[in-house]
């Protein structure tokens, strides 16, 4: 079969529309008053078709309580349609061929999305950058230099058109191909100072959505979206995220989904940080550059590009030491800081151990708050 086939029995739907009006039907139901994710794939599969299921939809209303149910009017999907025409948006229906493979795993994977731009490149293995918006000048720099070696090996790069780390993502990833998962309408960009961002998306990358056309954001649609975001990827990175924060939720999610998470590290005083660095403390992979990610890629295999480039960064040699071999190498390096700041290739030659033992350590130490970093590659004691 050129389209996938779904097991009656599973979370998705019956079989795929083999028509257009089967797919107005659909789209009908789904934009039904008080017609959820559940309620949708539930009155499909004990139904058969979208109009055996809208035919069926006010006497189950009824039977929850609710009197003098109507279900929407054909008029609001021909209204809805006619706009994705006028912006060039494309409808993309779970069960098609179009639609992403790793999306459709999930058990509330969306049944539609709009797209602007290039649907193709949703058949391209993908990974998902995430962070901030109050992003630091560091955490735009690191952001950037992710998105664009990723982007060099092959992967299309995933975020959500947010101030911040995700306008970063997709400046530094449109030459390879953006992706950018929005929280409202597909025709509806928020937030406004991204429109000629969003629009050069569109021209070379993929918008997608999916709340209907013209629908404006607010705030419960934004962990709606990210699931979207984490769901397109096997893996999910944040460069900078609060502890309270969107970018937060959507690592939740990917976990939730069996996805990987991986986070940059911060320094702890920074309150931006706290999100990654509490990430890591809870199993997330430590990220240091793009190199880092595509090893922890590799067991994931199935979706790694064909032919991978060169890596732009290469990993740092691992180690064997024991805790107490790393806790040993600590008080050596705290033995000799103070806080008259020495430099750190000086106090690699005093220690008279391997580079690659000592950056780990240091930091290890600066993510505890014992070292401090300046300028000129300068290390002193806290």
């Amino acid at each position: 079969m050129t389209e996938k086939d779904h097991n009656p029995s599973s979370t998705h739907p019956p079989l795929p529309p083999t028509s257009e009006d089967e797919q107005f039907s659909r789209l009908r139901l789904l934009r039904s008053r008080r017609v959820g994710l559940t309620t949708y794939k539930r009155l499909l599969t004990e139904h058969g078709t979208a109009q055996n299921a809208l035919a069926a939809l006010p006497e189950v209303a009824r039977a929850a309580g609710v009197e003098n149910y109507e279900i929407c009017p054909e008029g609001v999907v021909m209204a809805e349609l006619k706009a994705a025409r006028a912006a060039g948006a494309r409808l993309i229906m779970q069960g098609t061929a179009a639609y992403p493979d790793l999306l459709d795993e999930l058990e509330d994977a969306p049944p539609f999305l709009w797209a602007i731009g290039a649907p193709e490149l949703l058949q391209r293995p993908m990974i998902s950058l995430v962070g901030a918006r109050n992003a630091s000048s560091l955490g735009t720099r690191m952001a950037k230099a992710l998105a664009r070696d990723l982007g060099a090996e092959g992967y299309i790069v995933v975020s959500g058109l947010a101030r911040g780390i995700d306008t970063a993502v997709h400046e530094a990833s449109l030459p390879t191909g953006a992706i950018a998962v929005q929280a409202g309408g597909v025709d509806v960009i928020y937030p406004a100072e991204n429109a000629d961002l969003a629009h050069r998306i569109a021209d070379t990358g993929l918008r997608l959505s999916e709340q209907p056309m013209g629908l404006q954001p607010t705030a419960r649609h934004f962990p709606s979206r990210n699931r979207i975001i984490s769901g397109l990827s096997r893996a999910t990175v944040v460069v900078e995220a609060a502890t309270k924060s969107g970018s937060l939720i959507t690592a939740r999610d990917a976990l939730d989904q069996g996805r990987e998470v991986l986070a940059v590290p911060g320094h702890p005083f920074d309150a931006r940080a706290a999100g990654c660095n509490q990430l890591i403390r809870e199993g997330a992979t430590l990220i240091r550059s793009a190199a880092d990610v595509l090893e922890a890629l590799t067991p994931l295999s199935g979706d790694a590009p064909e032919l991978p480039l060169e890596p732009a960064v290469k990993p740092a040699p691992k180690t064997n030491k024991t805790l107490r071999e790393i806790a040993a190498l600590h008080r050596q390096i705290l033995s000799r800081l103070s806080p008259a700041p020495v430099a750190e290739d000086q106090l690699i030659r005093d220690l008279a151990v391997a580079p690659a033992d000592v950056a780990p350590a240091l930091l290890d130490l600066e993510m505890d708050g014992k070292i401090t970093r300046r300028s000129g590659g300068l290390l002193s004691r806290a």
